[in-house]
């Protein structure tokens, strides 16, 4: 049984923030860059995003293209990515958009989370127990025995920071704005951790493309790792 392969998929301001503080959702991309990531989600087997954005954003995590569905099925695959989430404490609304369209939920919780969630989430997203706490080793391994190949993690701040500050990620795909934020009470793309190898570890730039007025820098987190084809290797090539 392998893990996925780990995207994390993120728009930031030049100063690292996600979003500004306002009620409104600040839209760090241009329309060219959302049509990429609708395309990083229909390569994608999972989409993984925290209960903290799915409270903010309201988010559906769909694949918009019709043209990309109709490939994914007639590659074998669900009409769209299975939506994952995780929540520590269960605090989900039911009438949340995430539940409302595309294909199958999965929510990632605690012992707590799993009993408070059993009754609104019934019949809406399967719900998994992790335990006492939530620990993302366990969740990955989980995926890949669902048969999930390829995950992309789209946020927010506290989730990627999990992710790589366990050294559970393989790729950053990092869409950078150029927008100022400045204000301390927005949410910012990583909170202070212990990461692996510190401030003396590098990752591997591995590609910065222009889309508009977006630079997308594509960077491999743990290179030693990662094969020429950007997957980790003993990883079968999906068919």
């Amino acid at each position: 049984m392998s893990r996925p392969y780990v995207v994390l998929s993120v728009a930031v301001s030049i100063d690292g923030y996600l979003d500004d503080a306002s009620p409104e959702r600040l839209l760090l991309s241009n329309a060219a860059d959302f049509d990429r990531v609708d395309a990083v989600r229909a390569d994608s087997d999972a989409i993984l995003v925290g209960a903290e954005t799915l409270r903010r954003d309201n988010p559906r995590l769909l694949v918009n293209s019709a043209v990309r569905r109709e490939r994914r099925v007639a590659a074998g695959k669900p009409e769209y990515p299975l939506k994952v989430t995780v929540t520590a404490t269960g605090e989900l609304d039911p009438a949340l958009r995430f539940w409302r369209s595309g294909g199958a939920k999965l929510v990632y919780t605690t012992d707590i989370g799993a009993e408070r969630l059993a009754e609104p989430l019934a019949g809406l997203a399967e719900v998994v127990s992790l335990g006492a706490a939530l620990d993302f080793a366990p969740l990955l391994d989980d995926l890949g025995a669902r048969g999930v190949r390829r995950l992309m993690v789209e946020g927010g701040g506290l989730v990627h920071t999990e992710f790589l500050s366990a050294g559970l990620a393989d790729e950053l795909l990092m869409a950078v704005a150029p927008v100022l934020v400045g204000d301390p009470a927005a949410p910012r793309f990583l909170h202070p951790a212990a990461f692996p190898g510190g401030s003396g570890r590098r990752m591997t730039l591995d590609d910065v493309t222009r889309i508009g007025d977006i630079a997308l820098l594509r960077y491999l987190t743990a290179p030693e790792e990662i094969s020429g084809d950007g997957r980790r290797r003993g990883m079968e090539t999906p068919q």
